[in-house]
């Protein structure tokens, strides 16, 4: 490997974690049952009014 094609692979190393950290630092994180997201509650039936469970 000459010094040329060493130089190029190294630039293209460089800008994929460049480019790693630039996404890593995008990422928002997320509340989990903000808005209601993790506990169902039943509208209708027999169990009205009560938080749905994973079991069925």
């Amino acid at each position: 490997m000459n010094v040329f094609e060493f130089r190029n692979l190294q630039k293209s190393e460089d800008r994929k974690e460049k480019r790693k950290s630039l996404l890593r630092s995008l990422i928002k994180s997320v509340d989990t049952g903000a808005n209601g997201t993790q506990d169902y509650v039943v509208k209708k039936g027999a169990g009205k009014n009560k938080i749905a469970s994973t079991r069925q």
